[in-house]
């Protein structure tokens, strides 16, 4: 689960994290109140969108315009800056070209910015660590410094039977040529985030930039935190934080009847059961030279309610030109996942090719079921001929 800068901010704060002082405004008028109350001489006005590089960006329509992040000195301007962004689309590198709406705003005191470094936290799967990673090129997207200069990434795992030591985080100062009362600035940035990261079981910490200002402060100027959403039931204040507006509709749905659903960017819609078979079902369809338009698990044991509302969703999507279902029945009866199949596809008018490969338990029923249904459903022997048959069917209606 996101949330948006103005909450990632308040959360770290909590915990210790120096951050620039600022207010959430969603009308011009909130945003004016929130510069006079703050009394900066430079105050600065953030679009608030779950999505990374809004200052480069641009409103959709004005592609040659001012970004999504703009330096304003007095209330008349952070009062246009305002006016000129909420309830516009703000596209950026990583919305796409759909853009995002501008319905928050975060208004925030300017700073003296002498050095903009990078800092973030994250698992790492494959040591089971949380790693500290940090670069002196900070302001810059870090998958660019990876890219260019690997060597200015820098690393600090910690070990989970000791946890955080001062040391490391003195040596990871010391690399970023921090020197002084910097380093003991920067131990408690770094402290504050471990805590945060560990208390509030977060998937990754971010600040881009962290800055270090002209009297040798470090300031969070943007912050970014996700969560491991499998723990928020230890955490319902962070569940309040959802806007369900910067999700997708899609897998909104999809979380309302607990299924995994990531929308892609192809056309081939996938209903499996069991992450593994799922990712080797879009494996296989990428293989034979199309894109999945989505990974979808129903789940071990999904009911025929569930496995509906998945086949729905999959038709309510537009990019979609067929669809193929790979089912291995184990809890999961194959003669249930053919009657939701037949339910959906006459509830939704089914218009795009249907490929369906189902085995183990009753399955024999199940494909009997899809036979005697009237439908135009084509079955499948195995994944490889379900992904040929898919992909030719696609091909086909297209041509």
């Amino acid at each position: 689960m996101n949330i948006h800068e103005y909450q990632a901010k308040a959360l770290l704060r909590s915990y210790g994290m120096p951050v620039p002082e600022g207010r959430a405004a969603t009308t011009a008028a909130q945003a004016a109140d929130a510069a006079r109350a703050l009394n900066a001489p430079v105050t600065v006005v953030k679009a608030q969108i779950h999505a990374g590089g809004r200052g480069a960006g641009h409103f959709a329509g004005k592609p040659e315009g001012k970004g999504g992040v703009r330096l304003a000195r007095g209330t008349d301007e952070v009062s246009d800056a305002a006016d000129a962004m909420l309830g516009e689309v703000l596209v950026t590198k990583q919305t796409g070209p759909m853009g995002r709406l501008v319905r928050t705003l975060y208004i925030e005191s300017g700073c003296d910015i002498a050095r903009e470094l990078y800092f973030s936290m994250l698992v790492d799967r494959g040591t089971g660590q949380i790693v500290i990673v940090a670069s002196p090129d900070g302001g810059m997207e870090i998958e660019e410094v990876a890219a260019r200069t690997p060597d200015r990434i820098l690393k600090e795992y910690v070990d989970p039977a000791k946890g955080l030591c001062d040391y490391q985080s003195r040596d990871l100062a010391v690399r970023l040529g921090l020197t002084g009362r910097e380093i003991r600035a920067f131990q408690n940035v770094v402290r504050s985030a471990y805590n945060a990261f560990t208390g509030l079981d977060a998937a990754i910490v971010e600040i881009n930039p962290l800055v270090v200002t002209g009297s040798g402060d470090l300031l969070a100027l943007d912050a970014k935190m996700s969560f491991d959403e499998n723990a928020l039931f230890r955490h319902p204040e962070l569940a309040k934080l959802r806007d369900v507006h910067e999700e997708d509709p899609r897998e909104r749905e999809a979380a309302e009847y607990g299924l995994a659903y990531v929308g892609l960017d192809g056309n081939i819609g996938c209903m499996v059961n069991g992450a593994g078979l799922a990712m080797a079902t879009m494996d296989i369809i990428k293989m034979e030279g199309e894109e999945p338009a989505n990974f979808l698990d129903v789940g071990g044991g999904a009911s025929k309610e569930r496995v509906a509302a998945a086949f729905r969703i999959l038709i309510g999507d537009p990019k979609v030109r067929g669809i193929l279902v790979n089912i291995f029945g184990g809890i999961m009866r194959c003669d249930v996942i053919a009657e939701a199949i037949i339910a959906a596809s006459h509830e939704t008018g089914l218009t795009v090719p249907l490929v369906v490969r189902l085995a183990g338990t009753n399955v024999e029923r199940g494909k009997a079921l899809l036979a005697e249904s009237g439908l135009t459903i084509i079955p499948a022997d195995d994944l490889g001929d379900a992904a040929r048959k898919i992909v030719s069917a696609v091909r086909n209606a297209g041509a």
